[in-house]
């Protein structure tokens, strides 16, 4: 895969299903995005929850009724087909990971496109700090954590977090350059001792890929976007469709651009 294809024409890949892996890494500097798709119904409840818990769940654009289309963050977008990868999610259970969604689209669904930590890596990247799984080629290794997000409606869990090793001596320079993006998740919310938040064995992630922690190394958590589906696991509503973890939707926007619209 060309790292430097623009957002449009790795978006026109992936809905023609040439391409369907993990996206970090890719169109460095573009704003990625989760996805949370529900019925009219329950979103509602759902809005407030993210509200509620703006660090996971930092809330990018919420489409019209029935739309798969986006106002802000995208032109020539397919919110059915243009993520690599969906979940879907019938009473709390997944039960599908589709490439493709439309086939199972309703006129009374809303979708929820949710800030991604991915936007942050190439800057992460250009300060001269190592982002692993990018190095590796793999995916971000992301955890289940004991942290309770607030409750809002039917929907309550806890938090996920993604994690990256960071040299002792750049941890300062890493939370510096993330505090600036909150559309993204901003700060983390954890340096080192992963048991803290309840996180028994950082070799074996619950989404994503493990990756090493060399010596002199600190594992450093950030809130994550797949904390709303750790809340679908365990409100169960009837109906959701999320993207995948580490599968994302990279919009026209640069992360350098976030706070003039947001």
């Amino acid at each position: 895969m060309d790292k430097q294809l623009s957002p449009v024409e790795l978006r026109h890949q992936i809905r023609s299903g040439e391409f369907s892996d993990q996206t970090s890494g890719l169109c460095p500097g573009y704003t990625q995005a989760n996805l949370v798709i529900l019925p009219k119904a329950d979103a509602y409840d759902f809005l407030l929850f993210a509200q509620r818990n703006p660090k996971p769940c930092p809330i990018l654009e919420v489409t019209d009724l029935g739309s798969k289309n986006l106002h802000t963050f995208a032109s020539d977008v397919d919110i059915a087909s243009d993520f690599p990868k969906y979940r879907v999610f019938k009473n709390g259970e997944l039960v599908a990971e589709p490439t493709d969604v439309n086939d199972i689209w309703r006129d009374d669904l809303v979708s929820f496109l949710i800030g991604c930590s991915f936007s942050f890596e190439a800057s992460l990247i250009t300060a001269g700090i190592e982002v692993r799984h990018i190095t590796a080629g793999t995916n971000v290794p992301m955890y289940n954590t004991n942290i309770p997000t607030k409750a809002a409606g039917k929907f309550h869990g806890n938090y996920v977090v993604s994690m990256r090793p960071i040299p002792q001596n750049q941890v300062v320079k890493a939370v510096t350059i993330t505090e600036r993006l909150p559309q993204v998740h901003g700060t983390p919310i954890q340096i080192d001792h992963p048991e803290t938040i309840g996180i028994t064995d950082i070799n074996h992630p619950d989404y994503g890929d493990a990756v090493e922690i060399k010596d002199g190394e600190v594992p450093v958590f950030w809130a994550c976007g797949v904390t709303p589906q750790a809340a679908i696991m365990a409100s169960k509503p009837e109906f959701v469709i999320t993207h995948a973890p580490g599968h994302m939707l990279v919009t026209d926007v640069k992360d350098v651009d976030l706070s003039d619209i947001l």
